[in-house]
């Protein structure tokens, strides 16, 4: 993405877009209605969000950032708090939303739900639900190019605490050995579910074990979306040029519990101090003292992404839910 005025209008609608979304189907999730004593049935009518639901509210400079320096045909595997990837690579609010509610019309036929969204047009091969696991998928992919001689790369995002996994050392050094074109992006936001990263990480920062697999490793602010961009940027140059895979960690905060009603992880005071670098406040705060936008145009942006984002809603509401007899069988199984 070519940040001149259009392109950084573009990041903040992105960052917007993942923002109002995931305000949207907080509201929507199951609990809710649970509470109010709806049946099932009276619930799932009323475009009800059931399963798992992990909201990355705060994230979007290091979503939106990352994504911004990547081809549309670069590969992205993604974590079970994964929403803001796939719309900051582009993905549909509407196909998103049906797939949350359980509907046909989303992209995995709402087979999937929130933790496996995966489109390959736009080169996503999906959120995983296993701790670590896109780590591998990510280095696949990234094989995958190298093996046919393109100039795609490969970003795979995880957490702080994934980086404790043993996938995460094992594909490092295979990548390093490999010469994959690969970006691990460690989006640190302080806290393995309620767990925080200061009694599981034996270092402060997670990027010096990058040096243990002789590749570099950097250290960003997760809330400032161009020096993720820049970040990035600078490792995708490197992935494409035949120099080798990079270990990204973006210092960021979600502002939100765990999953999606659960109990506050961190202490008011913490939480107070990370929402005062909201990542779309500062950036927007910026766009107006550089003179790309007037908040008039900010405020035009925010009534359009919410429309959007009602709009999908409906959207979802009123798509059809699969059909056993239209799902995939295995062989040998009896429904």
């Amino acid at each position: 993405m070519e940040l001149g005025r259009d392109g950084l209008v573009e990041m903040l609608r992105r960052m917007h877009r993942i923002r109002f979304f995931e305000q949207k189907v907080r509201t929507l999730y199951d609990y809710e209605y649970r509470l109010r004593g709806d049946d099932e049935e009276t619930a799932r009518a009323k475009g009800v969000i059931e399963g798992a639901l992990h909201l990355a509210i705060g994230h979007e400079a290091t979503e939106v950032g990352t994504c911004a320096a990547l081809n549309n045909d670069d590969y992205v595997t993604s974590s079970h708090r994964g929403h803001g990837h796939a719309l900051a690579k582009g993905a549909d609010t509407n196909r998103m939303m049906a797939e949350l509610m359980g509907r046909e019309t989303g992209y995995s036929g709402g087979c999937g739900g929130s933790m496996h969204i995966f489109d390959p047009g736009l080169s996503l091969l999906g959120g995983n639900g296993i701790v670590g696991g896109q780590i591998a998928l990510g280095a696949g992919g990234a094989f995958s190019a190298l093996y046919r001689g393109t100039k795609q790369v490969a970003v795979a995002f995880f957490s702080e605490g994934a980086s404790n996994q043993g996938t995460f050392h094992e594909t490092l050094n295979m990548a390093a050995l490999w010469n994959l074109p690969a970006i691990f992006l460690c989006e640190n936001n302080l806290y393995a579910a309620s767990t925080p990263s200061t009694i599981t990480l034996s270092i402060p920062d997670i990027a010096d074990r990058a040096a243990g697999y002789g590749m570099p490793g950097e250290v960003v602010d997760g809330q400032d979306i161009l020096a993720v961009f820049e970040c990035v940027s600078t490792a995708v140059a490197r992935a494409r040029s035949g120099e080798g895979p990079t270990l990204i960690e973006s210092k960021t905060y979600r502002f939100l519990p765990h999953t999606a009603h659960g109990v506050q992880h961190n202490n008011p005071d913490e939480l107070e101090d990370w929402l005062k670098r909201d990542p779309i406040l500062m950036f927007e705060q910026w766009l107006v003292g550089e003179g790309h936008m007037s908040k008039e145009e900010q405020n035009d942006l925010r009534c359009e992404l919410e429309a959007e984002i009602d709009a999908a809603e409906a959207f979802g509401k009123v798509s059809a839910f699969p059909r056993i007899e239209d799902m995939p069988v295995t062989p040998g199984v009896d429904l």
